[in-house]
């Protein structure tokens, strides 16, 4: 198995390297810590805040930052913890900044006028991952079965309850509705206690291997007039394909729909903070593009206009500028 190896070995290795950091580790009174909100440690934003923290790390006896990365309860999480001033950076699902920043949906009562984006990552499709005699072969088969929705606080339960408006339904209408992380799903569903989870998620996801590997789970469309009107009424989503392939088992491609992981921040922010930041990852590019595999299609210019609806914050701009990255 060696893509789930490779997988393991990513988040090993991000894990090893953004480390929250002690008093010992400081090389001095002056160096600053700051620290960026990701998610589960098996999907793809933890190991995203860690190839970023290992950049920026690489100058800290320069630019005298020293950054962290933090595993946490995802999109929402992060911006409302970004917005109190807990947090520097966060990894946060395209629609979520729109609705944060917009003050639209979720935070219709809480809008977080001042965030503000660094830039865009990989595509994430909302992946349901299905047991294999589940009888599951569409979103419209999740209904009354053993779903796993998500935990609060992450941006696939509420990208879940979004469709679950759009298609008309409550939690009573599945035969139950469990909010574990995203990491325990997986095991979940391979013990028999849910038929299926969901998961807004770049690939290949280890969370996703280790599912299709241990029980042989499958992946299910996600597709047809509901889902076309959603794509056709919000900028954020997009129609995506999940390759055959991907994971083993899984020998036709899936078609659903997604957004764009993206990288935020407050206003409140320092601009030297976020101008070392972005100039850490967009002169290592290439560096960047092979510390995971969702990574190896970014492009410089589709990481600055893409996905990203919060105007991008005055230190991302200078960097730009200075690389000659922004358009007229």
């Amino acid at each position: 198995m060696k893509t789930r190896t490779t997988l393991a070995t990513f988040a090993a290795t991000a894990l090893a390297v953004t480390a929250l950091p002690t008093a010992a580790d400081a090389q001095s009174s002056e160096e600053q810590f700051i620290a960026i909100g990701t998610g589960g440690l098996t999907g793809v934003y933890y190991p995203a805040g860690g190839a970023i923290c290992r950049l920026m790390n690489r100058d800290r006896a320069e630019h005298g930052i020293r950054c962290a990365v933090e595993s946490t309860g995802g999109s929402i999480y992060n911006i409302n913890t970004i917005q109190a001033g807990e947090l520097d950076f966060g990894v946060a699902q395209s629609d979520w900044q729109y609705h944060a920043y917009n003050g639209s949906s979720k935070f219709a009562e809480n809008p977080v006028p001042e965030l503000r984006s660094v830039f865009s990552l990989h595509p994430e499709p909302f992946t349901v991952v299905a047991a294999a005699d589940s009888g599951i072969e569409s979103f419209e088969d999740l209904k009354g079965k053993r779903v796993n929705i998500g935990n609060p606080g992450s941006g696939q339960r509420a990208t879940m309850e979004v469709l679950m408006d759009e298609y008309g339904w409550t939690e009573d209408d599945f035969a139950l509705a469990t909010e574990y992380k995203a990491a325990e799903s997986p095991q979940q569903l391979c013990d028999g206690n849910i038929d299926a989870y969901l998961y807004v998620v770049g690939h290949p996801s280890a969370n996703i291997e280790e599912a299709a590997s241990t029980c042989g789970a499958q992946l299910v469309d996600v597709e047809g007039p509901v889902i076309d009107e959603l794509i056709e009424e919000n900028p954020f989503y997009r129609t995506a394909t999940i390759p055959a392939g991907t994971y083993p088992g899984i020998d036709e491609d899936t078609t659903t729909f997604g957004v764009g992981a993206t990288l935020v921040t407050s206003e409140e922010v320092p601009e030297d903070v976020v101008y070392e930041l972005a100039m850490a990852v967009m002169m290592n590019l290439e560096d960047f593009r092979n510390l995971h595999p969702a990574f190896a299609n970014l492009q410089a210019t589709e990481m600055i206009y893409d996905a990203n609806s919060a105007p991008l914050h005055r230190g991302a701009v200078k960097a730009y500028g200075q690389l000659g990255l922004l358009e007229d």
